[in-house]
């Protein structure tokens, strides 16, 4: 069964990178560019996992869909890393406030993507 990898990142080119990275046996991976349809479709596709960007155009920034999924039972147990280009204190703590699994600073590595998301898809959820 593959596991379903739902990324939220505005900029195309991020994405196409995320997705590159992530498109590897097992991994069914979908793409919003905001924050709106984003959450539109964690409620939809129930993935395994959220690749969200914290900052996006639109209503909601990543914070802002992190806090409404851990607010939504229904999908409150999905795990989302952040990604950000801003790896100040202030702004993981305020990820982690939100509820996220993990926070990954830009530039990440592909590798440090994977096993990231293969931690938090292979352990049992503690929510």
């Amino acid at each position: 069964m593959n596991k379903i990898i739902l990324v939220v990142e505005d900029q195309p080119e991020i994405r196409k990178l995320i997705c590159m990275t992530m498109d590897y046996d097992g991994f069914e991976v979908h793409e919003a560019e905001n924050g709106d349809s984003g959450l539109r479709m964690v409620k939809a596709l129930r993935p395994n996992i959220v690749l969200l960007d914290v900052m996006m155009p639109g209503q909601l920034d990543g914070i802002q869909v992190c806090e409404r999924i851990r607010a939504d039972p229904e999908i409150a147990h999905i795990p989302v890393v952040l990604l950000t280009a801003r790896g100040q204190q202030s702004d993981l703590e305020a990820g982690r406030r939100a509820g996220c699994d993990a926070y990954l600073t830009k530039p990440f590595s592909p590798l440090q993507l994977i096993e990231t998301v293969e931690q938090l898809t292979t352990t049992e959820p503690s929510r």
